[in-house]
């Protein structure tokens, strides 16, 4: 809203105060305590129509007495809030010469047709919110896919590097390959598990908390396997339906003897 809007619901607010200093109900002339200060102020807002310049729209505003908060009901049923304490709220109380002398038409206005503006409900999640927090419930932790009596034998890991691709699409997440080299004969699982560890322990030392797949290619060359697996490394947790936690996983690969470099 620009600065004229602002002043005109300045006006609307002056408008409440007078309206209680001079319609409200008088305490008893016998009674020297003060009348107990109500919880809200309804205010009448006056706006000019974008779509017609000459135009003025009203509007019903309330503004609390305890949080300074003022809420103005929109004419599409949207309502905006603000503080008296902001910038806004105190060039709302900047009135002109002009403003007073509209602010007396403006006395004269009748509002009984104007809507009771009710208090102000929650928005709910949209379809797409629910279904991303739907998605977000099944994500589970990355594990070691190994059997239960798996021993790790030390000659069957022999090496592996990581390399890193800055992501351009997506600031605090980057790419990363590992290359595995694996003795000849080793099960794909307990090839892709070394390449995890691998990671794993290549991501703390980066301060990256989270990892997540992307693919596993394996080859053959001169007699051994070997593994390029694609991940994307983040300081949040990402959207997946597997995500490697970097502190979980080098736990695991410590207890079942899978080396991390």
């Amino acid at each position: 809203m620009g600065q004229t809007l602002w002043k005109l619901i300045g006006l609307g607010l002056m408008t409440a105060t007078l309206s209680g200093c001079f319609m409200g109900d008088p305490a008893p002339p016998t009674d020297p305590r003060p009348r107990e200060k109500p919880q809200a102020l309804n205010v009448g807002v006056l706006q000019s129509d974008a779509g017609s310049p000459g135009k003025k729209v009203l509007s019903r505003g309330r503004i609390s007495t305890k949080s300074g908060d003022i809420l103005i009901l929109e004419p599409d049923g949207s309502v905006t809030e603000m503080s008296l304490d902001s910038q806004s709220g105190r060039d709302a109380w900047a009135v002109s010469e002009a403003d007073l002398a509209a602010l007396n038409d403006n006395l004269g206005l009748d509002l009984s047709g104007v809507r009771t503006m009710g208090p102000v409900t929650r928005r709910a999640p949209t379809a797409q919110e629910k279904a991303l927090a739907d998605f977000r419930a099944r994500t589970k932790p990355m594990r070691l896919n190994l059997p239960a009596a798996y021993v790790a034998d030390p000659q069957d890991f022999q090496g592996a590097a990581v390399k890193s691709y800055e992501s351009p699409r997506h600031k605090g997440e980057s790419l990363v390959e590992v290359t595995a080299a694996m003795r000849g004969g080793v099960d794909a699982d307990t090839s892709f598990a070394y390449a995890t560890c691998a990671l794993a322990n290549w991501a703390e030392s980066k301060g990256a908390p989270y990892a997540r797949h992307i693919r596993t290619l394996s080859d053959k060359n001169n007699g051994r396997m070997v593994v390029g697996s694609v991940f994307t490394l983040s300081q949040e947790k990402p959207m997946g339906l597997t995500v490697m936690t970097t502190k979980d996983t080098l736990q695991e690969c410590k207890a079942r003897g899978i080396p991390a470099a």
